[in-house]
């Protein structure tokens, strides 16, 4: 059973009034309000990081297209130089000026040759006159006409606008590895307004769909190779989670990511504990967290009837959050909070008694039946005070 949520009161402040201050008076909880860690993108901070990956996304079709277009602009200006200056009206015996030219020019390659030229009677004249709308159409068809259809139909181009999108992002989290575990990841650090870049080697991936309706950048591709990370942002990035169900894999993008960038947060997934604490000790990663490591005290603990809600590392000591009911006929009934916690070395996070729940009780607050507590402790002293409160 966890601990319902009631009206949290603090036991720091001058103002905190006792139980015993006030007998026959219930304490009041202060409501708990907790803000978001991180503001969360507005609007207009998402209108703008979709402007940035527009612009970005024109400046590499450009590059992509540069050899048709290029083409393209050394057929108009060549085409224009010659008839300007090799072209004679058959009236006037004068050469057209370049707006004549130019205007030539566009109109045979977009065949329209009723024009200001009138067909020519030189040879090399005449090859141009049909040379001009055949190679313009070709460059046309190869770079313009792409350019524009790959500009507004962002489907097509897929992963390069997912990599403009990227591009824009800075302090953001990178997840490799878009499984079970990194998708609930990328859940976990939205709700706390953080941004993530995602990076998968499975475009059928089963989350890969759900990630992008949740406007988030998805790359496909290998995470082990360098020019991958570049493109998720890992020199601008703040944090990188390598998940892969690979141990090997994920050691070989934190690597990588740390080359790339040396501040960059790096939280592993890892399965074998050794492998993890080699990983901190050796390579200065800040943190690798084995999952086998993890859940075996939850295992262990409930095998022990100890109701353990969570496990976690610092350092090398393994602590447990766990929820106590005091028994009726326990030891500890009458225990004040300072006495449990010297006595068994644990400390008590949260208080829960009638209609109060407390997030700092006072030291010398007593237990009683049926109240509950959160401690936090190493699993021998939950053992012990398993023992302390069974009853008499």
């Amino acid at each position: 059973m966890s601990l319902p949520p009631k009206p949290i009161q603090t036991s720091r402040g001058k103002n905190r009034v006792s139980q015993e201050q006030q007998p026959g008076q219930q304490r009041r909880g202060l409501q708990a309000c907790r803000a978001p860690l991180v503001k969360k993108p507005g609007r207009i901070h998402k209108l703008r990081r979709i402007l940035r990956a527009q612009l970005r996304d024109v400046r590499i079709l450009f590059r992509e297209s540069r050899t048709s277009l290029v083409l393209f602009m050394i057929i108009l200006v060549g085409s224009t130089l010659i008839f300007r200056f090799l072209y004679t009206f058959p009236d006037t015996a004068k050469h057209p000026n370049f707006g004549e030219a130019l205007y030539a020019t566009f109109a045979m390659v977009f065949l329209e040759f009723e024009t200001v030229l009138k067909y020519p009677e030189e040879w090399y004249l005449q090859i141009i006159f049909f040379a001009i709308p055949i190679l313009g159409l070709a460059a046309i068809a190869d770079g313009v006409i792409r350019f524009g259809t790959a500009l507004t139909n962002k489907q097509a181009r897929g992963q390069k606008w997912q990599v403009a999108m990227a591009s824009t992002y800075s302090k953001h989290v990178i997840i490799c590895g878009l499984g079970k575990v990194g998708f609930r990841v990328a859940l976990e650090l939205l709700k706390f307004g953080r941004e993530v870049v995602a990076i998968d080697s499975n475009d059928e991936g089963r989350f890969v769909e759900k990630a992008k309706g949740l406007d988030i950048p998805v790359i496909i591709a290998d995470a082990r190779r360098t020019e991958n990370l570049i493109k998720a942002g890992v020199e601008r990035a703040d944090a990188i989670i390598p998940c892969t169900d690979d141990e090997l894999t994920n050691l070989d993008i934190a690597l990588d990511a740390r080359e790339q960038n040396p501040d960059i947060e790096v939280v592993m997934r890892l399965f074998d504990p050794d492998l993890a604490r080699r990983v901190q000790q050796g390579f200065g990663i800040h943190t690798a967290f084995s999952t086998s490591a993890l859940a075996a005290p939850i295992f262990a603990s409930a095998a022990m009837r100890l109701d353990v809600k969570h496990s976690f590392y610092v350092g090398d000591t393994l602590l447990n959050l766990s929820q106590v009911i005091i028994n009726p006929g326990s030891h500890v009934v009458g225990w004040p909070i300072e006495k449990l916690e010297s006595e068994l070395d644990l400390s008590v996070v949260c208080y829960q008694g009638g209609d109060v729940t407390d997030l700092h009780p006072a030291p010398d607050l007593c237990l009683g039946a049926g109240d509950q507590i959160l401690v936090l402790a190493s699993l021998d002293m939950l053992q012990q005070l398993d023992q302390l409160n069974q009853d008499r």
